[in-house]
């Protein structure tokens, strides 16, 4: 009976007067010693080490709330704010008057983007210390962020998606740990046809939380609208598996599975000579996705192709026309409206007209194998020349080699490379004669340049087209 009491004694309880137990004074002694150390760390910003010895000060006395405060603090500093806030909250549980702890709590909560609990938090401080002027901004910044979230959601339903990314921007300032917001920001570039940018953001957060559904569906989003359609499912898949009810992960796979076997049928069609068949294939592949650009661009210059053969010539025409406004530098929908319309003509067009149509497609076919500097800049094709000078500088900054003398051999290797690209593109680009030639398609380094197609030349690319190559 003795011996099962004994097993049930707490260890740090003094059961056996014969034991050595450390007294509770002498542990809140070793634990003050152990935060003096965790405080020499923190000054020297080791923080690390800080938290080492701030957790062993908690081991020992477990209800002490500057400990907790302390370690809060120190994990901020790592940020770590997750930890961070559940130190803070534990420190405030433990005391409710403990300002500092409410403050840390808020701006945990801040920087992680729930705006409502931080302004809750700060308005406690308020209570505590109604004069303090840090709790007074915070609770500026939770409302800044919550009129930033509003706006984003009305700009999403009307498909503003430019307004959410600079909604997103600003409530990221405040909280920048806000992987919600980033997601947001992400899939908002993706359906903007800016897929570098949202594939970066999303692979950030990917690399902090490899579990992130949000994050995996948009990658997959990217992948899907640049029509690389498995990689796409297999993010798709993924994100379905870290969040079984993320409804556009869903939609997004069933409609790129759709969209695949669409026009893979389309393609057997074709090639059994079954045009009628294939027409109408490639016309409900049309309606599956309107954002797709890039595939639908594709399937209107097969379905033109299969139209030619249908002697559906203005139809064809039209399906190229739409595929060249959906990707300007798609040239097979040129050279495909070329040969519709030489087809339609029956060969009475004039010389002019048919010399014009041979220049555009060869102009067309130069301008999609040169470098894109308004890309390389990131500007539009409309960009002033302040927009340009802005551009220029912030990239030449972004990929200066000097930012990267710390990264691999490859990495400075690719940002040397994008470098000479930004000044390549703003010495063509702010040079209004040299940019007018760029535009309009003619070599920079020989402006006396013939730029036509010899009709032989002309009618190799006719022949070496077919849908089977799309």
């Amino acid at each position: 009976m003795g011996t099962v009491k004994m097993a049930t004694v707490d260890f740090d309880s003094p059961a056996d007067p014969e034991m050595d137990l450390t007294s509770d004074e002498e542990l809140e002694r070793e634990a003050e010693v152990f935060k003096e150390q965790g405080n020499a760390y923190y000054v020297k910003k080791d923080y690390a080490e800080a938290f080492n010895f701030y957790t062993k000060a908690i081991d020992l006395c477990p209800k002490n709330v500057s400990y907790y405060g302390n370690r809060a603090a120190t994990l901020m500093m790592l940020s770590r704010y997750r930890e961070a806030l559940e130190d803070s909250q534990q420190a405030v549980r433990l005391d409710d008057t403990f300002m500092k702890g409410h403050m840390r709590e808020g701006k945990c909560h801040l920087l992680l983007g729930n705006a409502m609990a931080a302004s809750r938090c700060f308005q406690k401080v308020l209570e505590l210390e109604p004069d303090n002027s840090q709790a007074q901004q915070e609770l500026k910044n939770a409302e800044s962020i919550l009129e930033f979230e509003r706006l984003a959601e009305i700009s999403f339903e009307k498909r503003d998606f430019r307004m959410v990314v600079f909604c997103m921007d600003r409530a990221l300032e405040p909280a920048s740990a806000c992987h919600r917001f980033k997601v947001l920001k992400a899939e908002c570039l993706a359906l903007l046809g800016r897929y570098p940018e949202a594939q970066s953001v999303a692979s950030d957060i990917l690399r902090m939380d490899s579990t992130n559904g949000d994050a995996l569906y948009v990658r997959g989003l990217c992948l899907y609208y640049e029509d690389c359609i498995d990689k796409a499912v297999q993010f798709f898949v993924q994100a379905l598996r870290m969040a079984p009810d993320h409804e556009k992960a869903r939609l997004a796979c069933r409609n790129a599975k759709s969209l695949k076997a669409k026009k893979e049928d389309g393609n057997k069609a074709f090639k059994d000579g079954s045009f009628e068949q294939a027409y109408e294939l490639y016309s409900e592949a049309l309606t599956i996705d309107p954002n797709n650009i890039k595939t639908n661009a594709k399937l209107y210059c097969n379905r033109a192709t299969v139209g030619s053969k249908l002697n559906k010539l203005e139809q064809a025409i039209e399906d190229c026309t739409k595929a060249i406004k959906l990707d300007e530098t798609y040239i097979k929908a040129y050279l495909r409206r070329a040969q519709c319309s030489m087809k339609r003509l029956r060969l009475k067009v004039c010389v002019h007209f048919k010399c014009n149509l041979l220049k555009n497609a060869q102009l067309e076919l130069k301008k999609s194998k040169r470098k894109d500097y308004y890309k390389v800049l990131g500007v539009d094709k409309n960009a002033t020349e302040d927009e340009i000078k802005k551009a220029y500088r912030k990239r030449a900054l972004m990929h200066h080699p000097d930012r990267h003398s710390g990264a691999s051999a490859e990495v400075q290797k690719e940002e040397e490379k994008k470098f000479k690209e930004v000044g390549e593109a703003f010495t063509v680009l702010s040079d209004p004669k040299k940019k007018s030639r760029y535009d309009s398609g003619h070599d920079l380094e020989d402006d006396d340049m013939n730029m036509g197609l010899s009709p032989s030349h002309f009618q190799d690319l006719l022949i070496s087209l077919s849908v089977n190559t799309v």
